[in-house]
C-alpha cells in the first residue's frame, strides 16, 4: 500500500507542477505579473518583432515591458534601462 500512496503522491505532484506552469502562461494577462525576471542587456531592434507595454495596476505593481523576438521567444525587459526607456517613449508617442 505504501507504494501506491507514493505513486499517487508523485503523480499528483507532477500534475500540479505541469498545470502550474500552464496556469502562469494563461493567467499572465489576468491578475498576475508576467515577468519573474527582467533582461537589461541591449537587444538589437532588428531582432525584436513586437513590444508590449503593461502599466502597473491591481494585477501587478510593476511596469512590464515584454519583447517578442523574431525567433518567437518572449523576453521581459528592464523598464529602467536607458535603451528600453527609448523604446517605451517611441511606443507612447504612437
Amino acid at each position: 500500500m505504501n507504494g501506491k500512496v507514493v505513486a499517487a503522491l508523485a503523480l499528483l505532484l507532477v500534475s500540479a507542477a505541469l498545470s502550474q506552469g500552464q496556469a502562469l502562461a494563461r493567467m499572465g494577462t489576468e491578475l498576475r505579473c508576467q515577468c519573474i525576471a527582467t533582461h537589461s542587456r541591449f537587444i538589437p531592434p532588428k531582432s525584436i518583432q513586437d513590444v508590449k507595454l503593461t502599466q502597473s495596476g491591481p494585477h501587478c505593481k510593476n511596469v512590464e515591458v515584454i519583447a517578442t523576438l523574431k525567433d518567437g521567444k518572449e523576453v521581459c525587459l528592464e523598464p529602467t534601462a536607458p535603451w528600453v526607456q527609448l523604446i517605451i517613449k517611441a511606443i507612447l508617442a504612437k
